[in-house]
């Protein structure tokens, strides 16, 4: 019980927020560039390659610091999968 209290009183929704933009962003580029590996597009991976680990390191810093925040972590995970992949396949419809 303590650890959820001490959890919750250094629980900053501020950065949970940027946590939650941070990963939906993350998922949407590990998205793009499974794209971009896929056809070859080794300068367009590489550099998508090196965000997204950038990023990953705001969110990692952040969370073991305070494991409430990979709750925001894991949904802007999930949103951005899910916007990369319906974009990806709205595109392939206009096609």
């Amino acid at each position: 019980m303590e650890a959820i209290i001490g959890a919750l009183s250094t629980f900053n929704p501020l950065i949970a927020l940027l946590i939650l933009v941070a990963y939906i962003v993350i998922d949407a580029l590990y998205a793009k560039y499974t794209l971009d590996i896929a056809n070859y597009n080794e300068y367009r991976a590489a550099t998508v390659g090196s965000i997204i680990h950038f990023c990953i390191a705001f969110g990692v810093i952040n969370y073991t610091e305070n494991w409430l925040y990979i709750f925001p972590l894991a949904i802007g995970s999930w949103i951005g999968t899910f916007l990369m992949v319906k974009r990806e396949r709205l595109k392939k419809k206009k096609e």
